[in-house]
């Protein structure tokens, strides 16, 4: 029997518990692994407690994220011992995911891992880090340069906020974060945030076009934030959108984007093609150092995961968190 988090949803309910599970309930892959880490995402968190309906079929293991030793390999790409990674595939929706002590998996959504990280740094990264890289290399490719001005980063406390801040001011971007959590202003400081403003400043309705400020945006929002900040970015500059935190609506006017020819890019994680995430990932192994990751996670254990989720939601939670398992 092997330990893991559990979502079932039957007469009484929707419940998420942690519980022994037999391996032979694991669903087919080509990969078995032993997980050594996973991480808690916000998707996991609103599968965790049902408040979105991001589970597609009952139950379910969650965690879009893990580390693994690969146990049996029916693969050419992956043999017994080696060290494998997963960031999303839907994985933790329709297919058991990392929040387990085993996972059986589709050898084609696994990369290596890094060479750069052990399983519990990758795990501080996770989804959260690598949707940051895959962002600001949108904004590179646009041909975005620290000498255009400043990026804004809303959702900042979050994972891919943080991530993205440490990620931007590396690369010597003036980098304003935009949180509901003022207190939290020190950390963000740290993390290389120039300046730091409140979220109110951009989470409600606002004119279709606005004070140019921004050269570009990744924002992890969405609705009236994602729509301001398109209105106050800067001739020719662009907006990443890989969040929705504030919603999924897009209240926005076309002014921004045929008065000043802004790009808005979607940022998409899951389904992202093995080349792009190797990419990604070289990157953060180039960017990243064992104090960033330090500073932006925290270390938990699979009995409190479920008790997590639910802070994660009520944002009581900065930056990233590691399940040990």
């Amino acid at each position: 029997m092997v330990k893991a988090v559990l979502i079932s949803k039957d007469e009484q309910g929707y419940q998420a518990n942690v519980t022994q599970i037999d391996p032979k309930q694991l669903p087919e892959g080509d990969v078995q692994v032993a997980v050594i880490a996973s991480t808690l995402n916000y998707k996991d968190a609103l599968a965790i407690t049902g408040r979105s309906p991001v589970v597609r079929q009952f139950p379910m293991v969650p965690g879009i994220d893990l580390v693994g030793e690969v146990l049996t390999s029916q693969s050419d790409r992956f043999k017994v011992g080696d060290h494998v990674l997963l960031n999303g595939f839907g994985v933790g929706e329709t297919h058991w995911g990392g929040l387990a002590e085993q996972a059986s998996l589709n050898s084609d959504w696994l990369i290596s891992l890094p060479s750069a990280f052990n399983a519990q740094q990758a795990m501080a990264i996770g989804t959260a880090g690598y949707t940051a890289m895959l962002s600001v290399m949108a904004l590179e490719k646009h041909g975005i340069t620290p000498s255009h001005g400043p990026i804004l980063v809303t959702g900042a406390n979050g994972g891919v906020g943080s991530y993205a801040i440490r990620i931007l001011s590396k690369l010597g971007f003036d980098v304003v974060a935009s949180t509901g959590r003022l207190h939290e202003s020190d950390y963000l400081k740290q993390l290389g945030a120039s300046d730091v403003i409140d979220r109110s400043e951009l989470s409600n309705s606002g004119k279709p076009l606005q004070k140019e400020r921004w050269a570009g945006v990744v924002d992890c929002v969405g609705s009236h934030t994602l729509a301001n900040a398109c209105a106050s970015v800067k001739y020719g500059g662009a907006v990443t959108a890989c969040g929705l935190a504030q919603g999924m609506d897009f209240p926005a006017s076309v002014a921004p984007f045929i008065l000043r020819g802004i790009t808005l890019y979607g940022i998409d994680s899951v389904m992202r093609p093995i080349i792009d995430r190797e990419k990604a990932w070289d990157r953060l192994g180039e960017l990243l150092d064992d104090q960033d990751l330090e500073q932006i996670s925290a270390n938990i254990g699979l009995e409190e995961v479920v008790e997590y989720a639910h802070k994660l939601l009520d944002g009581s939670i900065r930056g990233r968190v590691i399940v040990s398992i």
